[in-house]
């Protein structure tokens, strides 16, 4: 277990935007999610992808929220789907979201979706489908996977998932304390088994390659235990890896990033009560310059 830490920094460094590149140089990131319950979710990952350095970002949800989502987020183009009766996005025909695939250089799927019927009639549609580009999975994308090691094939090697102990839980179909008896173990496990970076997040986050040593980051404090932070955390990974970084070093620096802004934060307020929306604003700041 290597920390993460300067060192590690120093030798993963994040390139330098050069002056004079444009928005498109600087990766497009598709994130697909939100629900009736959740609406608001995509909007902070979306933010946060954009405070760490992505040139464009598009919003696919469902219908009923994509104009509230477009108007709240005006620097961002929205995609409305169809919506189902219980709020998620429905196996409706793909064209939409293969469409919006084929513009885009990473595609982030799950923040803000509550059902995992309904995120892995996703996940399998944009994994069986014809554009290959890094996906990132997170939240009911990550919770729905059991199970389906078939299903994901296609993904091996390009896909990054960021569940909590319970959604890893989900993913495993065992029980939550057994993932927490050793979270090493199970990040690594799963990031073999799907050739995927994992990111397992939990007070001190285990980030596991595909093969290869596993990073451990201290944790950014209780803080940053809120609604919404892992969707701030998640949008910064997929900023990172629209702007070309390799995956596992884009999941690495989100978590920092991520980290120590809770860090920032806990120090101007107090240790607790801050809010995930707090988050993006700083992200930009604790880049290197």
């Amino acid at each position: 277990m290597i920390p993460l830490d300067a060192a590690w920094r120093a030798t993963h460094p994040i390139k330098a935007i050069d002056a004079g590149t444009d928005k498109d140089a600087r990766g497009r990131l598709l994130v697909v999610g939100g629900s009736a319950h959740v609406p608001g979710a995509i909007a902070l990952t979306g933010e946060a992808a954009l405070r760490v350095g992505a040139g464009k970002i598009q919003l696919a949800t469902i219908g009923s929220a994509a104009i509230p989502l477009g108007v709240r987020f005006p620097e961002a183009r929205v995609l409305a789907l169809p919506e189902d009766a219980a709020g998620e996005i429905a196996d409706d025909p793909p064209q939409p979201l293969e469409q919006a695939l084929a513009r885009v250089d990473v595609a982030l799927i799950g923040p803000g979706m509550t059902d995992k019927a309904a995120a892995a009639r996703l996940v399998s549609r944009v994994a069986q489908g014809p554009v290959e580009v890094p996906v990132i999975l997170d939240a009911a994308a990550v919770a729905c996977l059991h199970g389906m090691e078939a299903v994901l094939e296609p993904l091996r090697g390009r896909l990054v998932m960021t569940p909590h102990p319970g959604e890893m839980a989900g993913l495993l179909g065992c029980d939550e304390h057994e993932v927490r008896s050793d979270l090493q173990r199970h990040a690594g496990d799963v990031a073999r088994r799907f050739g995927a970076v994992v990111v397992l997040k939990d007070a001190q986050s285990v980030i596991a390659p595909a093969s290869g040593d596993l990073l451990q980051y201290a944790g950014g404090g209780p803080g940053l235990g809120t609604g919404g932070s892992g969707d701030v955390l998640v949008g910064a990974i997929g900023g990172l890896v629209a702007r070309g970084l390799p995956l596992f070093d884009a999941a690495a620096w989100g978590v920092w990033l991520h980290g120590e802004a809770g860090r920032t934060l806990a120090m101007r307020s107090g240790p607790v009560g801050f809010l995930a929306r707090e988050l993006p604003p700083l992200l930009s700041g604790l880049l290197p310059r």
